[in-house]
């Protein structure tokens, strides 16, 4: 029978202008992402994008979840999403400064 455990399945805070690799979803496993945020820590407001690649591939364009949303200084973006993953396929992120922390959590199906 499957396990299923909840978790905060990665957390990061990007380089400027830099995609940064969040999340890997582990072999012989599945993942539910429930839930992102993006804080922007600055004091000034920024950009940032989210995407996710089947398979850990680069990211082309239609993988983009976000793209150059804005967020305010000292503000948090939360999204409540239910994707589902497979083996190897990765949540990036990419900020418009070094300001951002970024997270994502759900759970994992063993």
């Amino acid at each position: 029978m499957p396990t299923l455990t909840y978790k905060i399945l990665g957390q990061v805070a990007p380089l400027a202008t830099t995609e940064t690799l969040l999340y890997t979803v582990p072999a012989v496993t599945q993942t539910v992402i429930s839930s992102v945020t993006v804080t922007n820590r600055g004091s000034s407001a920024t950009t940032f994008r989210v995407s996710v690649s089947a398979g850990g591939a680069a990211t082309a364009t239609k993988d983009y979840l976000y793209f150059d949303v804005s967020i305010p200084a000292n503000d948090t973006f939360i999204a409540t999403v239910g994707i589902t993953m497979g083996t190897t396929d990765v949540v990036r992120v990419y900020g418009g400064n070094a300001n951002l922390s970024c997270a994502v959590w759900g759970s994992e199906i063993t």
